[in-house]
């Protein structure tokens, strides 16, 4: 399975053998990061959780393409911006562990400066 780098590059190619680059400029990249990530939202919107469960199971694939689209804008922001996502990452969880400590976390949903 391809890593962050190689899924990346293959974005960036598919981008490019297109000449899309001049319409991939920072803000829009971003909005439509939001917009894609709102089309996943729209699969859950308005049913209850027991209906969420059920509606997952039975339309995965949309909503997959749907997940994809989000993240292939990800990874291309990142890459634009040149913010090595892994590293980002790996980051971001070293200080959500420091922010969320197991022993005060566990089976909440408090925000770190409430705990």
């Amino acid at each position: 399975m391809p890593d962050i780098k190689e899924l990346t590059e293959k974005i960036r190619k598919f981008r490019d053998e297109r000449d899309w680059m001049q319409f991939h400029n920072h803000k829009d990249m971003a909005l439509s990061l939001v917009l894609e990530a709102a089309e996943v939202l729209e699969h859950f919107q308005w049913k209850s959780p027991d209906e969420i469960v059920k509606y997952a199971k039975t339309h995965k694939d949309e909503i997959a393409e749907e997940l994809a689209d989000v993240g292939m804008y990800l990874f291309e922001l990142a890459d634009n911006i040149g913010i090595d996502l892994r590293e980002a990452m790996e980051k971001k969880i070293e200080k959500n562990n420091s922010n969320y400590p197991v022993e005060k976390a566990r089976g909440k949903h408090t925000k770190y400066d409430k705990l």
